[in-house]
C-alpha cells in the first residue's frame, strides 16, 4: 500500500531535477538563517512557502503536456485580463501599481505571465509546425507585446525583463531568423547607449529607472543614497575572499550594511560568508539545473514541449544572471530575486511551477504528438 502510494506520488518527478531543486532549497534555508539574523520565524515562513511551491510543482508534473496545450490560451487570456484589472483598479505600493485584490486576498498577475506567455507562444508555434513563416513570428511578437506593455506600465522592469526573455527564447528556439536576431542585438546595443545618457533615457523610462542605470555606472556619486545598495553588495562580495568569513560570521550582513539581504541581495550574504569557492559551487548547481532543463527540452517529442522546456531552462539562467549581475554592480538594480535562494513565495512558486512543467514534459514525452 505504502509502496503504491509512493509510486503514485513520485512517478512523474524527475530525479536529477528534483535533487538539484532540493539542494538549492537547502542552501536557501542555510543562507536565510544567517541573513535574517537567525530568525526562526522567517525560516518557518519560508518552509511554508517551499511547501506550497513544491505542491504546485507536483501538480504541474502530473498534468500532461496535451492538457497544458489546451490550457495555454485561456490562461494567457486570464493573465492579460488580470493585468488590465491591475492597470484600472490595482493597489499602489511604493509607487507601483502591481497588485490586484481578489476576494480576501491579493495577487500579482505579472507573475502568472512568467509561465502563461511562454505556454501561449509554444502553443501557437505548435499549431504552425511545418508551415512557419515570418508573419507567424509577427503574430507571436504581438502576443508578447500586449502583456509586456501592461507590465511596463505598472511599472515593473524586472518582471518585464524576465517575461520578455522567456518569450524571446521561445521565438529563438522556434527558428527566428538569424538576421532578425542580429537586428535585435544591434537594437540592444543602441538601447544601451540610449539608457546610459540621461537626457535620452528619461524620454522613454521613468526617472527612477534611469537613476538606477546612472547609479550602476557610478555608484559613488550618491554613496549614501541610490548607490548604497550596489556599494554594500560589492563590498560584501569582495570581503568574502576565497573561502569566505564563515557561516553566521559575515560582518556586512550582521552589522546591517547589506540592504534587502534576505531577498534581492541575498547573494551578497552568501558570497561574504562562503567566498569564491562557495560562489563557484552555487554556479555549478545552477549550471547543472539549466543543463538538465535543456536535456529535457532536447528529448521532448513535440514542438510545444521542446520550446516550453527550453524557455524555462534559459529563463532560470536569466534569473541567476540578472540577480548576480545586479548585486555585483555590472547591471542596474531591478528587483529580480536569486532563483530558489531569495526569501519569499512570490518568485519561488513560479520557479518550481516551471520545474513541474519540465518534469511533466520529461515524464510524458512519449505521449506528446511529434
Amino acid at each position: 500500500m505504502i509502496r503504491r502510494l509512493l509510486h503514485i506520488l513520485l512517478r512523474n518527478l524527475d530525479g536529477p531535477l528534483m535533487l538539484l531543486a532540493l539542494m538549492l532549497l537547502m542552501v536557501n534555508l542555510i543562507v536565510l538563517f544567517s541573513a535574517s539574523n537567525q530568525s526562526v520565524d522567517r525560516i518557518i515562513a519560508q518552509l511554508v512557502n517551499m511547501s506550497v511551491a513544491l505542491t504546485v510543482m507536483w501538480l504541474a508534473a502530473n498534468i500532461s503536456p496535451q492538457r497544458m496545450m489546451s490550457l495555454a490560451p485561456p490562461i494567457y487570456l486570464l493573465g492579460v485580463l488580470l493585468l488590465i484589472g491591475v492597470a484600472v483598479a490595482g493597489d499602489v505600493v511604493n509607487g507601483a501599481r502591481r497588485w490586484l485584490h481578489i476576494g480576501v486576498t491579493r495577487i500579482q498577475p505579472s507573475e502568472i505571465m512568467k509561465i502563461a506567455l511562454p505556454m501561449m507562444l509554444a502553443w501557437y508555434f505548435q499549431r504552425q509546425e511545418g508551415n512557419l513563416q515570418m508573419r507567424h513570428f509577427g503574430v507571436a511578437a504581438l502576443l508578447m507585446a500586449v502583456p509586456l506593455a501592461l507590465i511596463l506600465k505598472q511599472p515593473d522592469l524586472g518582471t518585464a525583463i524576465l517575461v520578455g526573455a522567456a518569450s524571446f527564447y521561445i521565438m529563438f528556439l522556434a527558428g527566428l531568423s538569424a538576421r532578425i536576431v542580429w537586428l535585435l542585438v544591434a537594437a540592444g546595443v543602441g538601447g544601451i547607449y540610449f539608457v546610459t545618457h540621461w537626457d535620452l533615457c528619461i524620454r522613454l523610462f521613468h526617472d527612477y529607472q534611469c537613476q538606477r542605470v546612472a547609479t550602476m555606472l557610478n555608484p559613488m556619486e550618491d554613496p549614501l543614497g541610490d548607490g548604497y545598495h550596489t556599494i554594500q553588495g560589492t563590498i560584501a562580495i569582495g570581503s568574502g575572499g576565497l573561502l569566505g568569513k564563515g557561516w553566521l560570521a559575515g560582518t556586512q550582513t550582521h552589522l546591517d550594511f547589506i540592504p534587502e539581504r534576505t531577498t534581492d541581495f541575498i547573494f551578497a550574504v552568501f558570497a561574504e560568508e562562503f567566498g569564491l569557492i562557495g560562489n563557484v559551487l552555487l554556479l555549478i548547481l545552477y549550471l547543472l539545473t539549466i543543463g538538465r532543463g535543456l536535456f529535457i527540452a532536447s528529448k521532448a517529442s513535440g514542438l510545444f514541449g521542446r520550446l516550453l522546456a527550453g524557455s524555462i531552462a534559459l529563463s532560470f539562467f536569466t534569473y541567476a544572471f540578472v540577480n548576480i549581475g545586479m548585486v555585483s554592480g555590472i547591471l542596474p538594480v531591478v528587483g529580480v530575486p536569486l532563483p530558489l535562494i531569495s526569501y519569499g513565495g512570490t518568485a519561488l512558486v513560479p520557479l518550481l511551477l516551471g520545474f513541474g512543467v519540465l518534469m511533466s514534459i520529461h515524464a510524458h514525452q512519449k505521449l506528446v504528438p511529434s
